[in-house]
């Protein structure tokens, strides 16, 4: 894995990453790393600094620890979300239980890694997450969707029901990209995540319901119909009925 990393192209633009992490050390070997691999790279070792340049600045992608001073990164996490912001965030911790990953996810974060990583790791994730939330001419799936009422862009990371915007976070929009481009088939929990977040699925956990609880609220509960359905024992299909 590290070789391929190793000569992995670098970004086709300069993608740019805030990094907030109160330990100077951990922040400068992330921040070192990061721009050896053609990332432009601002740091800040607080919550309240993190929040204050994420609705700023323009980034690409948030590295938040958990546990900082002022805000703590969930904290920062659910402000973004609140004021609509859609940044990707990948938030690190040392904390790994099921209920701190199911609340990492619920505040609208992209991936969570844990403590201690290797950098190739790290890299990994960010490369995984820069891929799902930056539009890219030629990628598959670039055409536009439309599902009934449901008109999905992906070119330009957006999706609107009945001509309403929908509030989606940058993961959250790609889970729903992969329901309608497969429209009418069922998507396995095992497919969405090894598609969505890169991971191996872990039966469990209920990471995956809570990610498609989230997106239903916000594309199916505000309108008449549904859209999402849970086919029990499988997955999830995306379709008019």
């Amino acid at each position: 894995m590290a070789a391929l990393i190793a000569v992995d192209e670098a970004p086709r633009r300069t993608m740019k990453i805030l990094i907030a992490e109160d330990d100077e050390k951990t922040a400068g070997y992330i921040r070192k790393g990061l721009i050896e691999h053609g990332y432009v790279v601002d740091t800040v070792q607080n919550g309240t600094d993190a929040l204050h340049l994420a609705l700023t600045g323009q980034y690409d992608l948030l590295l938040l620890d958990v546990m900082m001073p002022g805000l703590d990164g969930f904290a920062v996490t659910a402000a973004l979300r609140a004021t609509g912001q859609p940044v990707a965030v990948l938030l690190l911790t040392a904390r790994d239980t099921v209920e701190d990953r199911v609340r990492g996810l619920e505040t609208g974060a992209d991936d969570y890694l844990i403590k201690p990583f290797a950098f190739s790791e790290l890299l990994a994730r960010v490369k995984s997450i820069l891929r799902r939330t930056s539009a890219r001419p030629g990628d598959s799936g670039d055409g536009h969707l439309r599902i009934a009422d449901l008109d999905i862009e992906p070119l330009r990371q957006k999706a609107c029901r009945a001509g309403r915007p929908l509030d989606l976070t940058a993961r959250e929009f790609t889970l729903l990209a992969l329901l309608a481009r497969r429209c009418g088939e069922v998507v396995t929990r095992m497919d969405i995540a090894e598609q969505v977040w890169d991971m191996h699925f872990d039966f469990d956990s209920n990471l995956i319901d809570v990610a498609v609880a989230r997106l239903r609220r916000k594309v199916d509960d505000p309108f008449p119909s549904a859209l999402i359905h849970t086919v029990r024992g499988s997955g999830y299909v995306l379709e008019a009925r």
